[in-house]
């Protein structure tokens, strides 16, 4: 592992190591006017929610390295402190990626992106139609956290106004992840979409007290075929099954059937325990995984 300081590093080198290791990072497309009402519409993948009780997003228009200046969005909120976040999904990044063209002051970025500008309720700047979600705020603060090319400007917003897209919402009128179809930035030319195979649950431990992978016996946690991942899932249930409920399983068949359905023989169940475990664990069947493991023991 190589090990650095920053100081070590040229911005634009430290730029890309930390574009590209901290991400992906989701978009922040800012609508913005200046005091006589002229639009500007950019990205800005600096950028995230901070709080719900009041509802807060933070992002920053870094000051551009070449040459320190800082950008029109940044103008136009010390100008007029309100702000549209519009969300950045996949049928729009195209224009979305266009619209971050450094145009000169004044040119309207609606217009360059083919975008149309829809009037807000609350604030001044438009919004953006085609976003499936857009956030009308205010810019409650502005923190420079420097002076030099490459300083982030975060300007803190409160949300006045929430705008979502029927078509992205499930039969219970929340958001549906794959309907609304993200993108995120990494470094360079890099984004992620959000959708697909590349979604993944992952169940929390809130209101659950999970027993915590300290407490797997001895011969699991130390395994070399169980995953960190199949660990934590491992590690994350409340109690472990009981002895009359791992005979239940080995007395029903459903121990061979698991065995068959993966590839494995009902013999091996004792020697390859880990492996079935693992392919349980994959497919989120832990209370089937742990009693593979207990019956193994």
């Amino acid at each position: 592992m190589i090990s650095f300081s920053p100081k070590d590093k040229s911005v634009p080198e430290l730029m890309n190591y930390l574009q590209a290791g901290v991400a992906p990072r989701p978009i922040a497309f800012a609508s913005t006017v200046d005091k006589d009402g002229n639009p500007n519409l950019s990205p800005f993948s600096f950028f995230n929610i901070f709080g719900s009780n009041p509802p807060t997003l933070i992002f920053s228009p870094a000051r551009r390295v070449r040459d320190n200046t800082i950008k029109h969005t940044l103008e136009n909120v010390m100008e007029v402190p309100e702000v549209v976040i519009n969300v950045v999904n996949y049928a729009m990044v195209q224009q979305a990626s266009l619209s971050s063209t450094e145009y000169p002051k004044g040119v309207n970025e609606f217009e360059k992106a083919g975008f149309t500008a829809e009037p807000s309720e609350t604030v001044r700047p438009f919004r953006v139609k085609e976003s499936p979600m857009q956030l009308e705020c205010v810019v409650k603060q502005i923190i420079e956290t420097g002076n030099e090319g490459g300083a982030g400007n975060l300007i803190i917003c409160e949300i006045k106004r929430i705008h979502v897209s029927e078509s992205v919402l499930d039969e219970k009128g929340q958001i549906d992840q794959q309907k609304i179809d993200l993108v995120a930035r990494l470094g360079g030319n890099w984004y992620s979409r959000a959708s697909g195979s590349a979604l993944f649950e992952v169940v929390k431990p809130l209101t659950t007290l999970g027993i915590g992978v300290d407490a797997l016996p001895e011969k699991i946690r130390l395994s070399t075929v169980l995953t960190g991942n199949d660990l934590g899932r491992l590690g994350n249930v409340e109690q472990l099954p009981t002895p009359d409920e791992i005979q239940d399983f080995l007395q029903s068949g459903q121990a061979d059937e698991i065995c068959s359905a993966l590839g494995f023989s009902s013999g091996e169940m004792g020697t390859r325990a880990h492996e079935i475990a693992h392919k349980l664990l994959e497919n989120e069947r832990t209370d089937e995984a742990w009693k593979i493991l207990l019956a193994a023991v």
